[in-house]
């Protein structure tokens, strides 16, 4: 298997149709079977066949406002760029009006994607063939820079399913592997390991769900501040959240885990290799606020990523009453041994495993 910063690239495709179900439609099936030389193959694949398919089914449209200048009034008259145009000595009126249209954010970023996969030699040439061919449906749409796409604005739109995957395909090449050369081009780079940790996160958190859900609760959950009564309202505003990635509970027992991605796993402090003090300071903090009734039977968990940094040993500690924990997941396997230790993990913390 080809691999990516050390994880076989083939995983990556699992851990996105774990956190994108549309991936698991039967148009993405030839996707699951191929080998590929790089993630930007990869991502130009899945991009390929999700445009296609959407052009199936017609490109997503929304209102957009219009300005523009017309002989005939249109929605509604601007009166400054009206008169504008007459000290201009234009006789028309420059009108604003809503258009059901082609153009809109998501298909631009689809564009601006698509394009910068289509041009990158590093992209095997029978996917940038297929992305070039599948532009030509884009006339409509404008293209957008990188840099000016408002990426919380999608969270507004509504476009189904493969839009959403589609979106994020496009936010993990276009800010987590786009980089700029010296000439001011463009070019594909490793994924980044920033944009890993998120799908890192949401792959297992999905995982959880469609194997495990059996468990009586498996959610990403706000864990609240066990604070004395009385404390005051103005004080309490300036806490940080405490949000959980994983919160797994069955009947009184409860397992909260932190996914981290990181390079290393360990860092060098005082001449001795050490695990991150704030990752255990603040799985630790989750835990004896959730456990307000001081059971010890909620246990916290830093499920670390391997990829190809050294091996570390797991290691258990009983911290307060509550058992904290730290396990390596090894992405550098074959898919059915990552699944494996996935299931362990619950098998070994709660009395009722996997059905």
């Amino acid at each position: 298997m080809i691999k990516d910063k050390g994880i076989f690239i083939k995983n990556i495709y699992y851990m996105l149709s774990y956190a994108f179900q549309s991936l698991r439609q039967k148009q993405y099936e030839e996707i699951a079977a191929e080998e590929f030389e790089a993630v930007s193959d990869l991502f130009a694949a899945i991009l390929s066949k999700g445009i296609s398919q959407q052009l199936k089914q017609g490109l997503y449209r929304e209102y957009v406002t219009r300005r523009e200048d017309a002989f005939v009034m249109r929605g509604k008259v601007s009166v400054p760029g009206t008169i504008k145009n007459r000290l201009a000595r234009k006789r028309e009126l420059f009108c604003e009006y809503d258009a059901f249209s082609v153009d809109n954010l998501s298909n631009r970023i689809l564009k601006t994607t698509a394009a910068a996969l289509a041009r990158d030699r590093s992209v095997q040439a029978k996917y940038r063939a297929k992305l070039r061919q599948e532009g030509l449906f884009f006339k409509e749409v404008s293209a957008i820079a990188p840099s000016e796409i408002r990426w919380d604005r999608l969270r507004r739109q509504r476009c189904g399913k493969n839009y959403e995957m589609l979106m994020n395909v496009c936010y993990f090449v276009l800010d987590g592997m786009l980089m700029t050369t010296d000439r001011g081009k463009y070019q594909m780079a490793h994924f980044s390991d920033w944009h890993m940790h998120r799908l890192y996160e949401k792959f297992v958190l999905e995982y959880y769900k469609r194997h495990h859900g059996s468990l009586s609760e498996v959610k990403a959950a706000r864990v609240k501040w066990d604070l004395s009564p009385g404390t005051e309202e103005r004080a309490i505003r300036f806490l940080p959240a405490m949000q959980t990635d994983i919160f797994l509970r069955q009947g009184e027992e409860a397992l909260i885990i932190d996914t981290k991605y990181y390079g290393r796993i360990l860092r060098e402090q005082y001449g001795k290799e050490t695990f991150h003090s704030l990752n255990l300071f603040q799985i630790f903090a989750y835990v004896k606020n959730q456990d307000v009734k001081r059971t010890g039977k909620v246990s916290g968990m830093l499920l670390y990523a391997k990829t190809e940094g050294e091996a570390v040993p797991d290691a258990s500690f009983v911290m307060g009453g509550n058992r904290i924990s730290v396990r390596t997941l090894d992405l550098n396997q074959e898919f059915r041994l990552i699944a494996a230790q996935l299931d362990r993990i619950v098998e070994e913390h709660f009395t009722h495993p996997r059905s």
